[in-house]
Protein backbone atom coordinates (compact mmCIF):
# COMPACT_ATOMS: atom_id res chain seq x y z
CA UNK A 1 0.00 0.00 0.00
CA UNK A 2 1.23 3.60 -0.78
CA UNK A 3 0.12 5.19 3.02
CA UNK A 4 2.10 8.52 3.28
CA UNK A 5 3.86 8.68 0.18
CA UNK A 6 4.34 12.31 -0.92
CA UNK A 7 5.11 11.58 -4.53
CA UNK A 8 5.78 9.28 -7.82
CA UNK A 9 9.92 8.49 -7.65
CA UNK A 10 9.23 7.99 -11.43
CA UNK A 11 12.07 5.54 -11.62
CA UNK A 12 14.82 8.07 -11.41
CA UNK A 13 17.22 9.60 -8.42
CA UNK A 14 16.10 13.01 -6.75
CA UNK A 15 18.35 15.37 -9.28
CA UNK A 16 16.93 13.39 -12.51
CA UNK A 17 13.21 13.43 -11.30
CA UNK A 18 13.92 17.34 -10.36
CA UNK A 19 15.09 17.95 -14.02
CA UNK A 20 12.40 16.21 -15.59
CA UNK A 21 9.65 17.63 -13.83
CA UNK A 22 11.79 21.48 -14.38
CA UNK A 23 11.92 20.65 -18.22
CA UNK A 24 8.26 19.58 -18.58
CA UNK A 25 6.78 22.29 -16.41
CA UNK A 26 8.70 24.94 -19.09
CA UNK A 27 7.79 22.77 -22.07
CA UNK A 28 3.80 22.88 -20.15
CA UNK A 29 3.88 26.81 -19.89
CA UNK A 30 5.39 27.72 -23.10
CA UNK A 31 3.11 25.53 -25.25
CA UNK A 32 0.36 24.65 -22.79
CA UNK A 33 -0.10 21.00 -24.01
CA UNK A 34 2.44 18.00 -23.46
CA UNK A 35 1.74 14.71 -24.71
CA UNK A 36 4.10 12.63 -21.70
CA UNK A 37 2.86 9.09 -20.05
CA UNK A 38 0.42 9.08 -17.65
CA UNK A 39 2.17 8.60 -14.25
CA UNK A 40 4.57 11.61 -15.26
CA UNK A 41 1.44 13.64 -16.24
CA UNK A 42 0.03 12.74 -12.53
CA UNK A 43 2.85 14.32 -11.09
CA UNK A 44 3.60 17.39 -13.16
CA UNK A 45 -0.17 18.42 -12.47
CA UNK A 46 0.51 19.07 -9.58
CA UNK A 47 3.53 21.22 -10.01
CA UNK A 48 1.74 22.88 -12.83
CA UNK A 49 -1.37 24.10 -10.74
CA UNK A 50 1.08 25.12 -8.44
CA UNK A 51 2.75 27.57 -10.40
CA UNK A 52 -0.86 28.77 -11.48
CA UNK A 53 -1.43 29.86 -8.20
CA UNK A 54 1.76 31.66 -8.05
CA UNK A 55 0.89 33.27 -10.65
CA UNK A 56 -2.30 34.48 -9.23
CA UNK A 57 -0.62 35.67 -6.28
CA UNK A 58 1.36 38.22 -8.69
CA UNK A 59 3.42 39.46 -6.21
CA UNK A 60 7.59 39.85 -5.74
CA UNK A 61 8.07 36.86 -3.55
CA UNK A 62 5.58 34.81 -5.52
CA UNK A 63 7.51 35.52 -8.72
CA UNK A 64 10.94 34.28 -7.08
CA UNK A 65 9.56 30.94 -6.10
CA UNK A 66 7.98 30.15 -9.19
CA UNK A 67 11.39 31.43 -11.15
CA UNK A 68 12.91 28.98 -8.70
CA UNK A 69 10.59 26.08 -9.77
CA UNK A 70 11.34 27.02 -14.00
CA UNK A 71 14.90 28.88 -13.93
CA UNK A 72 13.72 30.10 -16.86
CA UNK A 73 13.03 33.63 -17.35
CA UNK A 74 10.88 33.73 -20.77
CA UNK A 75 8.52 30.84 -19.40
CA UNK A 76 8.04 32.53 -15.72
CA UNK A 77 7.09 35.66 -17.66
CA UNK A 78 4.50 33.82 -19.45
CA UNK A 79 3.50 32.48 -16.09
CA UNK A 80 2.31 35.84 -15.04
CA UNK A 81 1.10 38.03 -18.11
CA UNK A 82 -1.00 35.32 -19.60
CA UNK A 83 -1.74 31.89 -17.72
CA UNK A 84 -2.98 33.36 -14.28
CA UNK A 85 -4.71 36.27 -15.49
CA UNK A 86 -6.75 33.33 -17.61
CA UNK A 87 -7.96 31.57 -14.30
CA UNK A 88 -9.00 34.65 -11.95
CA UNK A 89 -12.00 33.73 -11.32
CA UNK A 90 -11.05 30.04 -10.88
CA UNK A 91 -10.45 28.35 -7.50
CA UNK A 92 -8.17 25.32 -8.59
CA UNK A 93 -7.89 22.66 -11.54
CA UNK A 94 -6.25 24.58 -14.17
CA UNK A 95 -4.85 21.35 -15.88
CA UNK A 96 -6.74 18.66 -17.88
CA UNK A 97 -5.12 15.10 -18.20
CA UNK A 98 -6.68 13.27 -21.56
CA UNK A 99 -5.65 9.84 -21.89
CA UNK A 100 -4.58 9.41 -25.69
CA UNK A 101 -4.05 5.52 -26.09
CA UNK A 102 -0.66 3.10 -25.74
CA UNK A 103 3.15 3.60 -27.32
CA UNK A 104 3.86 1.33 -29.91
CA UNK A 105 7.46 0.71 -28.44
CA UNK A 106 6.61 -0.23 -24.61
CA UNK A 107 3.26 -0.01 -24.45
CA UNK A 108 3.50 2.93 -21.73
CA UNK A 109 -0.11 4.61 -21.29
CA UNK A 110 0.43 7.89 -22.82
CA UNK A 111 -1.91 11.63 -22.33
CA UNK A 112 -1.82 14.99 -22.90
CA UNK A 113 -1.65 17.45 -19.98
CA UNK A 114 -2.91 20.96 -21.38
CA UNK A 115 -4.05 24.30 -19.24
CA UNK A 116 -7.40 24.55 -19.49
CA UNK A 117 -9.24 27.14 -22.11
CA UNK A 118 -10.18 30.46 -21.09
CA UNK A 119 -14.00 30.24 -19.52
CA UNK A 120 -16.17 31.83 -21.76
CA UNK A 121 -19.67 33.58 -20.65
CA UNK A 122 -21.53 31.27 -21.20
CA UNK A 123 -22.36 30.54 -17.68
CA UNK A 124 -23.86 33.89 -17.25
CA UNK A 125 -26.01 33.71 -20.68
CA UNK A 126 -27.67 29.95 -19.00
CA UNK A 127 -28.02 31.65 -15.65
CA UNK A 128 -30.12 34.51 -17.09
CA UNK A 129 -34.32 34.12 -17.45
CA UNK A 130 -36.49 35.07 -19.50
CA UNK A 131 -38.32 38.85 -18.41
CA UNK A 132 -41.82 37.88 -17.11
CA UNK A 133 -44.95 38.51 -19.26
CA UNK A 134 -47.06 41.20 -17.98
CA UNK A 135 -51.06 40.67 -17.68
CA UNK A 136 -51.81 42.98 -20.39
CA UNK A 137 -48.94 42.56 -22.65
CA UNK A 138 -50.89 40.75 -25.95
CA UNK A 139 -49.63 37.79 -27.40
CA UNK A 140 -50.57 37.27 -30.90
CA UNK A 141 -52.87 34.67 -32.29
CA UNK A 142 -52.38 31.53 -33.33
CA UNK A 143 -54.21 32.17 -37.39
CA UNK A 144 -53.17 35.59 -37.15
CA UNK A 145 -49.71 37.15 -38.50
CA UNK A 146 -47.05 38.20 -35.48
CA UNK A 147 -46.37 41.64 -34.73
CA UNK A 148 -42.56 42.01 -35.63
CA UNK A 149 -42.22 41.78 -39.65
CA UNK A 150 -39.83 39.11 -40.64
CA UNK A 151 -40.75 36.57 -37.54
CA UNK A 152 -41.70 33.31 -38.22
CA UNK A 153 -44.24 31.54 -36.98
CA UNK A 154 -43.18 28.98 -34.78
CA UNK A 155 -44.80 25.43 -35.14
CA UNK A 156 -45.14 22.34 -32.57
CA UNK A 157 -42.59 19.68 -32.49
CA UNK A 158 -43.75 16.21 -33.30
CA UNK A 159 -43.72 13.86 -30.29
CA UNK A 160 -41.68 10.64 -29.87
CA UNK A 161 -44.75 8.64 -31.14
CA UNK A 162 -45.08 10.54 -34.12
CA UNK A 163 -41.51 10.48 -34.96
CA UNK A 164 -41.81 6.43 -34.61
CA UNK A 165 -44.69 6.24 -37.39
CA UNK A 166 -42.58 8.99 -39.23
CA UNK A 167 -39.67 6.43 -39.59
CA UNK A 168 -41.47 3.31 -40.00
CA UNK A 169 -42.36 2.37 -43.20
CA UNK A 170 -44.24 -0.71 -43.97
CA UNK A 171 -42.41 -4.08 -44.31
CA UNK A 172 -43.12 -6.30 -47.04
CA UNK A 173 -44.38 -9.98 -45.82
CA UNK A 174 -41.71 -12.37 -45.15
CA UNK A 175 -40.88 -15.19 -47.79
CA UNK A 176 -40.68 -18.49 -46.84
CA UNK A 177 -37.50 -20.35 -46.53
CA UNK A 178 -38.31 -22.24 -49.62
CA UNK A 179 -39.80 -19.77 -51.91
CA UNK A 180 -38.56 -17.93 -55.22
CA UNK A 181 -38.93 -14.53 -55.61
CA UNK A 182 -41.48 -13.56 -58.73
Amino acid sequence: MRHSMDHRKLGRNPSHRKALLRNMMNSLVLSERIETTVPKAKELRRLADRLVTLGKRGTLHARRRAFALLSDKETTDKLFATLAGRFVGREGGYTRIVRTGYRVGDGAELAILEYLPAEEKKAAAKGKRKAPVKKGAEKPAAGKKSAVPGEKKKTKAPTSREKETERKAPRSPRKKVGEKSK
